[in-house]
């Protein structure tokens, strides 16, 4: 499951760095680079919402191997038709907006899926779910680690459009991983059938009754938004306009979800020693407005380097924080549905981040775009803290695996 996640999360990753800069670099139009990342999210976030009784009825594995083919085969037709002369851009921008949004659809269920086999995996183990959520967040942060690396070098070496079929690749030995390691595993009971409406009716309703969940989804909402735009249009912006190539930006991702994978091995080892609230809290709080503010302010290279690594730091300690918090919190047969929708909800702010970032670079620039966005950022991450329904954060260790 481990090598499957990784595998995908570090192909997503390169695309996240082609798919701009191929449309930046081609058209000069920062608007039209963050519409290329509206036009996967869009459909990525509504389907992710809506497969949830799908990875419920008919199992995760089935759900995974089948994003991840298809996902993999609309990709691939890019770098294809590129080669041939069909996707000349701007004229074809429309045809690649298809493309990435049928890839994005396909991809949000198959996601979805990997990460309702956690409850199921933990039990064929033996393991805790805090420590298995702990190592799924440090392969995330490798595997986009490495896949931030790879994918600027690859964009720098073989070009924009070329690089995508690597990220096509990756679906397909995702698939594969599954189908041929993984064992059948159910996240939902027998029991728990109904017409697909009802089975998503209980999701909603479930997460309409969880206050703590419902603000936490609200501030990841905030600032995924923000991240979207910032990874999308304002930091290969602000390279592009102080004359850095793609490799920059791999080289940040790299400084970045290095030091990102190893607080999360920390968090992994120390899984329970601490308070969630506080790592949570001031994970994001050093994660976001530190390395948007030092691009903002012109601070010196090394200096805009440096805040990318304490960003890391905290961000290590966030997802496996909130994904154990989920799994505690969440009853088993409704993991598929309440997660799929969960992710839409906190994702929700993605496919207009891309847009928001390009119309705010073009209308004022990517250093003061940066500086509203890491002021943003900052606020939404310290203002949810004084919600009465956060101290449920360390109280909710009691209640592991409900059922």
């Amino acid at each position: 499951m481990l090598l499957a996640s990784g595998v995908s999360i570090a192909g997503t990753r390169i695309a996240t760095i082609a798919l701009p800069w191929l449309v930046l670099t081609e058209t000069g139009s920062p608007a039209y680079a963050g519409l290329v990342l509206t036009a996967e999210m869009a459909p990525y976030v509504v389907s992710k919402a809506l497969g949830g009784p799908l990875v419920d009825r008919y199992g995760p594995r089935l759900i995974s191997i089948a994003g991840d083919i298809l996902s993999g085969a609309f990709l691939a037709l890019i770098p294809i038709l590129y080669a041939v002369g069909q996707l000349s851009l701007p004229d074809r921008l429309p045809l690649l907006l298809a493309l990435v949004a049928l890839a994005g659809a396909v991809r949000g269920p198959g996601d979805g899926a990997r990460n309702a086999m956690i409850p199921g995996v933990a039990d064929h183990v033996g393991m805790p779910v805090e420590r298995i959520t702990g190592l799924d967040s440090t392969i995330d942060r490798a595997s986009g680690l490495l896949g931030a690396g790879v994918g600027g070098l690859l964009v720098a070496g073989f070009g924009a459009a070329q690089t995508v079929a690597f990220t096509a690749g990756a679906s397909f030995i995702s698939a594969l991983v599954v189908a041929t390691l993984v064992p059948h595993l159910r996240s939902g009971h027998a029991e728990d059938q109904g017409s697909y409406l009802q089975q998503l009716r209980a999701g909603v309703d479930y997460l309409r009754g969880d206050k703590l969940l419902r603000s936490i989804l609200a501030m990841i909402a905030v600032t995924n938004l923000l991240e979207a735009a910032y990874i999308g249009v304002m930091l290969p912006s602000w390279a592009y306009d102080n004359g850095y190539d793609a490799s920059l930006v791999g080289l940040v991702g790299v400084l970045y979800g290095g030091s990102a994978v190893a607080a999360s091995v920390v968090a992994t080892t120390m899984a329970g020693r601490f308070s969630r609230r506080t790592a949570f809290l001031a994970g994001f709080t050093l994660s976001g407005a530190p390395r948007y503010l030092a691009l903002a302010l012109g601070a010196p290279l090394w200096l805009i380097l440096a805040a990318n690594v304490v960003a890391g730091l905290g961000a290590g300690f966030v997802n496996p924080t909130v994904n154990a918090l989920f799994f505690e919190r969440v009853p088993r047969h409704l993991v598929g549905r309440v997660g799929s929708l969960a992710d839409a909800l906190a994702w929700v702010g993605l496919p207009v981040g891309g847009v928001v970032g390009g119309v705010a670079v073009t209308a004022l620039g990517a250093a003061p775009a940066l500086g509203v966005a890491g002021t943003a950022y900052l606020v939404s991450t310290v203002v949810p803290g004084v919600r009465p329904e956060w101290r449920e954060m360390d109280r909710s260790r009691s209640g592991v695996g409900p059922e």
